[in-house]
């Protein structure tokens, strides 16, 4: 499963992307997750299965759903997990949306 997590930078999102693939690996589970920037979205959005966008990214919730033309769940991470930087709660909410 390929998902990815859309915030401005893409930085503040890769202390998260690591913390999910931990969570990831010790489960067992074969997911490809990576962090990209609100401006290189939408060269990473091919073969996406689940895209979430960080709460900063809220704003392009719309124009991420239309580019992926409705055939990818697209969400926004709960302000709650990602302050608390919760990779297994992301993640479980990656794998229920494309499930």
């Amino acid at each position: 499963m390929k998902i990815v997590l859309v915030c401005f930078a893409g930085m503040s999102t890769s202390l998260l992307v690591t913390k999910m693939k931990k969570a990831a690996e010790e489960r067992g589970l074969q997911v490809q997750i990576e962090a990209v920037s609100t401006a290189d979205m939408r060269e990473s959005l091919e073969g996406a299965q689940v895209v979430l966008l960080g709460p900063q990214a809220r704003y392009m919730l719309g124009e991420v759903r239309e580019a992926v033309d409705g055939s990818v769940p697209v969400e926004v991470i709960d302000s709650k997990l990602y302050g608390a930087m919760d990779g297994a709660g992301v993640l479980d909410l990656a794998m229920s949306l494309g499930a």
